[in-house]
């Protein structure tokens, strides 16, 4: 007779196979296999918010081998993940194997290694029930939102749309933030910079000080408000003579940061490796679940990657230890192990930060078995990992003040006097020498730098920095960031532009505006962040998950009846126009579709008449002079521009009677690096991404997730694409060439 270990993943399943003996069967129950039914709510209101659990088609077969395996076993371990969606799927487990009371163990463990297994299996415990209860009370709460508000939406404004407690609160945080850079009004300012170097027989190499002060009066930023202001101040820099008044140096100390917990794992990836938050999560699932080492078979590279705590174990910490000081030496190792402490409400120190399981299993020992990104990944945790443990980073800091007659002006210089952390972890941080300057000193003027300035709106998000500001308001848990962010995407509320940035579409703006008017409470920050709060009790056994289901569905309900009722589609989705219909003399109105906004006639069902709007209308016009003799593949007849989910495409003239379609290819200045032959045109992913790729595809598969500007790079040769800030790259990764934009990045 057999113990039987179950845990969610057959990867997992198969690592933990290699620990035990055969003694032991490890099965897979591939996630959850019990849910709430797809067809209806699943929630007993009346009945205290009884939950309806079903055992889903695809997962009715396992369930059975699992049943079998269950019924020989001496003891069933139940190995699920150690988070409330983990601890959940073990009492679901329990709950349809139904195994007697001394047989069921439940065990966790932060990393999939031998010695922690076994710990495991001798150190079990019960399934934690106020666990369980947290996540059945996140469960109910979101289907309560999602299965009661998504079909108003549908009825008020189109069908297909959807609501959800925290997705609607991201998408809020996007909206605002689009308002707010749509308010923007940009001002003007200027600095100004001082090349100097110092005469005489000491020359020295020229450096640059910046004016700070004027009379004694801090210059601030928009001190200096427009060019006569700044030219007014060169004016009299040209006439003063620049003397050194004070020269201070100081030791300066830059410590390293903290291991990876889930939030900053998905920032550092998205900004360091381009990776979205869902992609990371993925390649982090994997290396945790564990690995083909050659001869060492399946290994687990990194402890549990859904955390919100930055403790490490005592093992861990005196371990890497050991291996700084083999590696790099004494002075790279610090007396103490450094300590962290998360500053996330309810976070988890029981728990561990992501590391690597064992950091002698060094990225260039494991890159020969894993794939590109896999590597990217594991070394970018190993690295944060080791550095968090090392000396901090020592600079010779040197402050220069100078005087120019009525003016203060400062040169700052750093240069690196010991590396430290940044020896396995470099922060990108550029050393700007000074040359030796001592009080009294006079300088000579080379030239002054008075540079225009305005003053940008706020970014747009990034995944990185949406992740890090959800988790500053309190929104979501370490599990739902990239679910959230890839929902929210899915659903086009949101679409990235070609610089990576979150921009809502018009859809989302749409339900956005009708959730923040009727349904404040499900979009307001502060409110959900108390949510999260009083799931955090439940999970602490500080509260019962039904009253506080209760105390959120009672208003919730009683405004979803009252505007139901008040709600108008028309008044929602409709917007009046001057223009009246050529068809039957109506007026036109601007309505909402599945693929933006179009011109309408209000007589509808009677007249169907419609047309895009004036902008769309004349942009297509331009279009089809450019597609004038094209001809249909299908019949022969002239084609006409129309837009699709896609965007523009040809289609026939003769439609319905005929469907011949073709692809309009937009077309960038640059030729294909790689085949030589086609041409980068811009295409759109499944998810509705913008792409350039070769228009010869499949016969060439070369692609770029930027625009490329038609030049080629100097260094490598590679096409150039438009990057962030103004600037343009090489599209290479290995290459770093990068400059200012010498013409506009086309719309």
């Amino acid at each position: 007779m057999k113990n039987l270990v179950i845990v969610e993943s057959p990867t997992k399943a198969k690592t933990i196979k290699r620990f035990l003996g055969r003694d032991y069967q490890v099965l897979s129950s591939y996630g959850h296999i019990r849910d709430l039914p797809k067809n209806k709510i699943g929630v007993d209101v009346a009945k205290n918010f009884e939950l309806e659990y079903t055992v889903p088609e695809n997962s009715k077969k396992q369930v059975t081998a699992l049943k079998k395996a269950a019924k020989d076993a001496e003891v069933i371990y139940f190995a699920t993940d150690e988070d409330r969606e983990g601890e959940a799927i073990a009492w679901h487990l329990e709950t349809l194997l139904k195994p007697k009371k001394d047989q069921a163990k439940r065990i966790v463990f932060h990393e999939i290694t031998k010695p922690a297994i076994l710990k495991a299996i001798e150190t079990p415990r019960d399934i934690d029930l106020q666990l369980v209860d947290a996540q059945q009370a996140r469960r109910a709460l979101d289907r309560l939102v999602g299965y009661e508000l998504s079909p108003l939406l549908w009825k008020k404004i189109r069908y297909g749309l959807s609501a959800g407690r925290v997705q609607s609160v991201a998408v809020r945080m996007i909206v605002d933030r689009e308002e707010e850079i749509r308010k923007f009004k940009p001002q003007e300012y200027w600095t100004i910079e001082a090349e100097l170097d110092k005469g005489g027989d000491t020359k020295t190499e020229p450096f640059r000080a910046k004016l700070l002060k004027e009379e004694g009066k801090q210059i601030g930023k928009m001190g200096i408000k427009n060019k006569t202001s700044a030219n007014k101040i060169t004016k009299s820099l040209e006439k003063a003579d620049f003397v050194v008044i004070e020269v201070k140096k100081k030791e300066k100390k830059k410590n390293p940061f903290p291991p990876f917990k889930t939030s900053t794992l998905q920032q550092s990836a998205a900004n360091q490796l381009g990776f979205s938050a869902k992609q990371t999560m993925r390649l982090a699932q994997q290396l945790y679940e564990g690995i083909e080492l050659g001869e060492k078979k399946a290994t687990g590279l990194i402890t549990y990657m859904r955390t919100d705590s930055l403790n490490l174990s005592s093992q861990a910490l005196a371990s890497t230890h050991s291996f700084i000081k083999k590696e790099y030496g004494e002075k790279y190792a610090p007396d103490k192990p450094r300590v962290f402490r998360t500053k996330s409400k309810g976070a988890q120190e029981a728990h561990e930060a992501i590391r690597p399981t064992d950091v002698t299993l060094t990225p260039a020992q494991v890159k020969q078995y894993l794939d590109k990104r896999q590597f990217r990944l594991y070394n970018l945790i190993w690295q944060r990992m080791v550095a968090s443990q090392m000396a901090p980073a020592i600079f010779d800091a040197t402050t220069v003040n100078i005087e120019a007659d009525k003016y203060l002006l400062r040169a700052n210089g750093s240069v690196i006097k010991f590396d430290g952390f940044m020896k396995v972890y470099p922060t990108g941080a550029k050393e700007n020498e000074l040359p030796e300057l001592a009080e009294d000193d006079k300088l000579n003027l080379i030239k002054l730098d008075p540079q225009q300035h305005f003053t940008e709106p706020p970014a747009r998000y990034n995944e990185a920095s949406l992740v890090k500001a959800l988790e500053a308001e309190g929104i979501g848990r370490p599990s739902t960031y990239a679910p959230t962010i890839s929902t929210i995407q899915d659903r086009g509320y949101v679409e990235k532009n070609d610089d990576r940035r979150l921009q809502p579409t018009e859809t989302g703006e749409l339900v956005n505006k009708v959730m923040v008017e009727h349904f404040p409470r499900i979009v307001d920050l502060k409110f959900t962040a108390e949510m999260e709060s009083e799931l955090d009790d439940v999970a602490q056994g500080k509260r019962k998950w039904q009253p506080v289901l209760k105390d959120f569905y009672k208003p919730f309900k009683d405004n979803l009846k009252k505007k139901d009722k008040e709600l108008d589609k028309k008044k929602l989705t409709e917007e009046k126009t001057k223009e009246t219909c050529e068809k039957c003399g109506k007026p036109m109105v601007i309505k909402m579709g599945r693929f933006g906004k179009f011109m309408a006639c209000s007589g509808y069902p009677d007249c169907k008449n419609t047309k895009p709007l004036p902008e769309e209308a004349k942009k297509q016009a331009e279009m089809q002079k450019q597609y004038a003799n094209e001809k249909c593949p299908e019949c022969g007849a002239p084609m006409q521009v129309k837009r699709g989910r896609y965007g523009e495409f040809l289609g026939c003239t003769k439609y319905p009677d005929c469907k011949g379609i073709k692809k309009i290819e937009k077309k960038t200045d640059a030729k294909c690096p790689q085949c030589k032959k086609g041409d980068i045109v811009e295409k759109r992913s499944k998810k509705g991404r913008t792409f350039y790729a070769c228009n010869r595809f499949p016969d060439c598969e070369f692609a770029l997730w930027q625009k490329p500007t038609g030049e080629k790079c100097p260094d490598c040769d590679s096409l150039l694409v438009f990057a962030a800030k103004g600037k343009v790259r090489c599209s290479n990764k290995e290459c770093k060439f990068e400059k200012e934009q010498t013409k506009k990045k086309p719309t």
